[in-house]
């Protein structure tokens, strides 16, 4: 069997398990609803929680940026790619957070294996739960440090495991999501900062999808949680979420920071961010800091929809944010219910294994500020006629 002819057969076996994966190609920019394939699509599956993807005023500051910055960064931050816009955009993501520093990153993949790697090694241990994003995972297996996954959202456990680590190396870290991607709910992180006090452990947060969404301006969980001691804290946001743009920070102590821009391989060895870009989020933070209707609508229209699915008999976890799953099981069934729900003009993709657990297929339906009642309701109806 030739190289290829094993991928190809690789590629068959994905079609007959149902896990072949394909793009959906948007003919126009993201909103409630989206163009696909010449039809109009009334649109619950994207992560532009608070509806700032298409907003005009952000648009306004990418061209303005653009017009002031050019278009691309043209080296990394540490030769000559590291401008105005950025650190601009790095001073109002401190502030925003509450932190003393915060540091830009072309994606929250990049970020987390930025923190793990450089913090942790050979010698250190790196507890996760095992729902963890997989950006977490590979940050873990690309330190070398060893990786031990606690069940999910299970403290008794982690401080079991915690305890049999007799003296923890100083770069021992507790890595979670603060809220989880593929079920929505949120990390025990009053907990969390507990023990990794008293255990002397780095805690690193994942806010990806919490940035901008929870807590008191959407500054995410641990702000939710009140006041905690937040030296070990470490926090990661996206800006390609909530925020409506691209890009990731990481948020946390100087000593922290400083050591990340030195020692980062995920920074010091990629090309900056734009800084078109960076300039339009600094707008979209002020947008997400002041906006605070754009969170209570969210608020008003996941309690909608689940009244109406708890009328219906829907099966929904216990979640309070705009991710709200429906666990179907077998990834057939998935499919097929997203393409009934296509036919009747509403697009939410089916999740799949390795996204998600063997046998935990499900339509991962998310809200954005820029949804009606009207819309919750038409997904009522359509889910109560595929179901």
């Amino acid at each position: 069997m030739t190289p290829l002819q094993s991928l190809e057969n690789r590629l068959a076996q994905r079609r007959r398990d149902a896990l072949y994966r394909e793009r959906l190609c948007l003919e126009g920019a993201q909103g409630r609803e989206v163009q696909v394939a010449g039809q109009t699509l009334l649109a619950f599956c994207s992560n532009d929680y608070l509806g700032l993807a298409a907003d005009p005023r952000l648009q306004q500051a990418l061209a303005e940026g653009a017009r002031r910055y050019g278009i691309g960064a043209g080296a990394s931050h540490l030769v000559s790619g590291h401008s105005r816009a950025h650190r601009e955009l790095e001073e109002a993501l401190a502030d925003f957070t509450g932190r003393p520093r915060a540091l830009l990153f072309s994606t929250g993949y990049m970020a987390n294996l930025a923190v793990i790697s450089t913090l942790a090694g050979r010698h250190q241990h790196v507890f996760q739960d095992r729902l963890n994003h997989a950006s977490l995972l590979d940050g873990a297996t690309l330190s070398r440090a060893r990786l031990r996954r606690y069940p999910h959202r299970d403290l008794a456990a982690l401080e079991r495991m915690l305890t049999a680590v007799a003296e923890p190396a100083a770069g021992t870290l507790i890595a979670s999501d603060g809220v989880f991607s593929m079920d929505g709910d949120r990390a025990p992180v009053a907990g969390l900062a507990k023990l990794a006090r008293a255990h002397q452990c780095w805690l690193l947060l994942d806010e990806a999808h919490a940035f901008g969404v929870v807590g008191a301006g959407g500054r995410g969980v641990f702000s939710a949680v009140g006041r905690l001691p937040a030296e070990e804290l470490i926090q990661v946001g996206t800006l390609g979420k909530a925020f409506g743009g691209f890009g990731a920070f990481v948020a946390g102590e100087d000593a922290l920071i400083e050591t990340l821009v030195q020692e980062a391989r995920s920074y010091i060895y990629t090309t900056a961010l734009p800084a078109a870009v960076a300039h339009a989020l600094t707008v979209a933070t002020g947008i997400v800091r002041s906006e605070e209707w754009r969170r209570e609508r969210l608020v008003a229209l996941v309690a909608r929809f689940r009244a109406g699915a708890a009328q219906l008999g829907l099966p929904l976890p216990a979640s309070d944010t705009p991710i709200q799953p429906l666990v179907v099981g077998g990834s057939q069934r998935a499919l097929a219910l997203a393409a009934a729900l296509r036919d009747r003009g509403i697009l939410i993709t089916a999740i799949r294994p390795p996204t998600v657990p063997a046998g935990g297929a499900r339509l991962r339906v998310t809200f954005s500020a820029s949804h009606r009642d009207a819309d919750v309701d038409r997904l009522l109806a359509a889910l109560e006629a595929v179901w």
